[in-house]
């Protein structure tokens, strides 16, 4: 699969077909993905790869012209995932000035009422599953590594936020997005949710929540709270798994006309469970379970060309809630939304299930 990648996109900024280097949490999940082969295999082009992305989009003084801070967006923040690693192999302080510019932004980052960071300044009071991993992963690591964890408890109230909000207590699942103000048409009057559970939002919040817990210290007083949410979203993401070993893009609406089989939520599902599994935080049977939605992902959506090339077919290319044309959150609108083979979406977590698997 990044072999694949490499070869159709030679330069790491020009994954997802962009043409000039981008600063985008796109790359920065598949960057993550290359960072894990790298120290997996030890093989150079893999580091290069990765190393080439930061180079394309950070300039000699540690700025990131493609980003911009004012827009408050919680998903330019994973896009350094992969810099805490190049710092402390290369010691190069671009790297460091860089991490600290997408720190700053935290600082500033408007929140609702209660503390939650909002999705985007143009989304005003809403929190989406999708940040916790845009912007609770990289907090984890960087007050790890540079505050002696001294923010883990302003980490925690973020899935404390979202377990009070988006669960939905009859399946366990958690809404994709919440509107503190219940202003937006797509948010219901009472509780400010958005209408449907989208299998990528879960899967971008299962993978916070396995990926933070590799930060948060042992004795940390939240840390069997977190725990206990992983545990109670994979077990009722574990009742949605398709007998084919995969999910629909609409989680629990099974096979109901228009939904399909999505790989970019089965990929981070396989790369959770068996994350999950190895680490300890989950049961063991959920390896067994990563597994079969792994053989679900090869058997069902995955394609092998005659020369080698891996293809990941019925990816969603986007989905969202609001803005411009408007999104309203329905059943119809996410299971319309175009699809895209390789989407980095789904080949990011894909890489690292099949590294959680050794596969």
């Amino acid at each position: 699969m990044a072999l694949t990648l490499m070869k159709k996109y030679p330069e790491a900024y020009q994954l997802d077909d962009a043409k000039q280097p981008k600063w985008d949490y796109v790359h920065g999940l598949v960057m993550t993905s290359f960072e894990e082969l790298y120290k997996k295999t030890s093989k150079q082009e893999y580091y290069n790869y990765l190393k080439s992305y930061s180079d394309a989009t950070i300039d000699a003084n540690g700025n990131i012209p493609s980003y911009k801070l004012e827009n408050y967006n919680i998903d330019m923040l994973i896009a350094g995932n992969h810099l805490f690693y190049l710092y402390q192999k290369t010691n190069d302080k671009r790297y460091l000035t860089a991490l600290q510019k997408l720190r700053n932004q935290l600082e500033m980052h408007p929140r609702t009422s209660e503390g939650g960071f909002w999705h985007k300044k143009i989304y005003p009071f809403q929190m989406w599953l999708d940040g916790l991993y845009m912007g609770e992963t990289f907090y984890a690591k960087y007050t790890s590594t540079f505050e002696n964890g001294k923010n883990f408890d302003d980490i925690a109230l973020q899935f404390e936020l979202i377990q009070k909000h988006l669960l939905d207590k009859k399946t366990g699942l958690l809404y994709h997005g919440w509107d503190e103000s219940k202003k937006m048409d797509w948010a219901n009057k009472e509780t400010g949710t958005s209408p449907n559970f989208w299998s990528r939002s879960l899967g971008w919040y299962a993978m916070a929540l396995v990926d933070v817990l590799d930060y948060m210290p042992e004795n940390h007083s939240k840390r069997a709270e977190l725990i206990g949410y992983l545990n109670n979203l994979c077990d009722s993401l574990a009742k949605y798994q398709d007998s084919t070993g995969l999910w629909y893009q609409v989680t629990d609406q099974g096979n109901r006309g228009g939904n399909y089989l999505e790989a970019s939520g089965s990929s981070m599902f396989a790369y959770t469970f068996a994350k999950g599994a190895n680490k300890g935080y989950l049961p063991k049977k959920y390896k067994n379970l990563a597994n079969k939605a792994f053989d679900g992902l090869i058997n069902n959506l995955v394609k092998v060309s005659p020369e080698g090339y891996v293809t990941i077919t019925q990816a969603c290319a986007v989905a969202g809630l609001g803005g411009n044309p408007y999104r309203d959150g329905s059943f119809e609108y996410y299971v319309n939304e175009r699809k895209k083979d390789n989407d980095p979406k789904a080949t990011g977590p894909f890489i690292l299930a099949a590294l959680e698997l050794n596969r």
